[in-house]
């Protein structure tokens, strides 16, 4: 497995697609390996897309979309800058706290990433921001989209892990939330500095709130639904995913009535392609698990970490160090699929809980959308904003350390990640 892992490595160089590198370095290990038959390489793609879990994610990016052209996005805009106008550099707080709404409405950061810097990339470079900033405050705000359910990636890695998504979906609410109180304060200490003013003097006043939040009650309430949907039975995640569809037409059609068959249109050419590049990689990443299994690594690696240290504290830190660099070189798709098998029965084995280990482990991984040589969402608001990736990177790096802080906090702070996954489905 050894070979394969350096020829999925050499092909990434080469700048190969990540799907089609961790495909073919996958049929390498069986070619390779003259005992296994090629049959088992075709049915465990076939067999990776088989989960019923996994259904949830094409139904999430769908309704995520749905929900993006149908005015959701729009209101929630107005609702976080009603709350951030009084404050410095009011529009990268926007971002901030747009980001933590959104999160019950897109489920993916790299989409988020982008939507926001089309809307307020432009509004941030007439205000004089840099384009660096504005590319690098709405990259980095949108982590939280990963943690505040529904979450792509806990979706992968609970369908993965066999761990409950229910539970993962409301252990990331309090990350979430922490995750944006900490870029805010980092917005405020950069844009004092570079003299970003408020767009106001005064705060809100509660009536207009009242009425941003009024408008935005749609999508405040539909992560409440889905995790109250779960918790009493009543959904099964890929059902949510169902539900989150019909929710975001419903919305969309019958109470701010701007879905046209136009947008429905384009929002389902939108999602084709979104579900195509994840499903690809799930399928594609069922060959290189298989040889992962078959040559024992995960049982090699435990062994090894286990000898260095079996602290749960430590251990955790060196693998958020492990996952914070493999998230430079992979997609977040590809390392949750293939490192979770890994690495769950070595948390595990020292007492770590597999709920608390997701938040770590996802907001660590994601965190590489934003961080160079294969960062998608560095690239995606570069190019947006009109700057250069070096630049954009260079202005993320306080924003990648307030999300790393709120990660040791996390691996600290058990109780506080499982205080309500806890009170929501009991403590087991």
């Amino acid at each position: 497995m050894f070979i394969a892992i350096v020829v999925f490595l050499l092909f990434l160089l080469l700048g190969m697609p990540v799907a089609f590198a961790i495909g073919i370095s996958g049929m390498f290990f069986f070619l390779i390996t003259p005992e296994l038959p090629l049959s088992i390489a075709v049915q465990r793609t076939v067999a990776s897309t088989q989960n019923y879990t996994l259904l949830a994610i094409p139904l999430f990016v769908f309704a995520g979309n749905l929900m993006n052209n149908t005015g959701i996005t729009t209101r929630l805009i107005k609702l976080a800058n009603a709350l951030t106008g009084h404050m410095y550099g009011n529009l990268a707080q926007v971002s901030c706290v747009l980001s933590t709404l959104m999160g019950g409405v897109s489920g993916s950061a790299n989409a988020d990433a982008a939507m926001e810097t089309r809307i307020l990339g432009p509004s941030m470079t007439k205000r004089g921001y840099a384009p660096g900033y504005s590319a690098a405050v709405n990259g980095v705000t949108s982590l939280i989209t990963c943690t505040i359910p529904p979450s792509m990636g806990f979706i992968i890695y609970g369908s993965v892990g066999e761990v409950s998504i229910g539970r993962l979906f409301a252990a990331g609410i309090i990350p979430g939330l922490l995750m944006m109180i900490a870029l805010m304060i980092t917005v405020r200490i950069t844009a004092k500095r570079r003299g970003y003013m408020p767009e106001r003097q005064k705060r809100a006043s509660i009536k207009e709130i009242g009425k941003a939040t009024l408008e935005s009650i749609w999508a405040l309430i539909f992560p409440v639904i889905l995790i109250v949907g779960i918790r009493f039975g009543v959904l099964t995640p890929s059902e949510s995913g169902a539900f989150a569809v019909v929710y975001a037409a419903f919305v969309g059609a019958c109470i701010y009535k701007e879905l046209t068959w136009q947008a429905f249109l384009q929002t389902l050419k939108d999602s084709i392609g979104d579900i195509g590049v994840i499903m690809i990689l799930v399928s594609l990443s069922g060959i290189f698990g298989y040889g992962i299994v078959y040559d024992s690594i995960p049982q090699k690696i435990a062994s090894f970490l286990l000898g260095v240290t079996s602290n749960p504290y430590i251990l955790q830190f060196i693998i958020m160090a492990l996952l914070f660099i493999c998230g430079m070189f992979m997609e977040t798709t590809v390392v949750a699929l293939l490192l979770t098998p890994i690495l769950l029965p070595i948390i595990t084995k020292v007492g770590i809980d597999p709920v608390q280990f997701g938040v770590v482990m996802m907001t660590t991984v994601t965190l590489g959308i934003m961080t160079p040589p294969v960062g998608i969402a560095l690239y995606t608001t570069s190019s947006l904003m009109g700057c250069s990736p070096e630049e954009t990177a260079k202005e993320s790096v306080p924003f990648i350390i307030a999300v790393l802080v709120v990660v040791a906090i996390c691996i600290l702070c058990k109780d506080l990640v499982l205080f309500i996954p806890n009170m929501i489905f009991g403590v087991y």
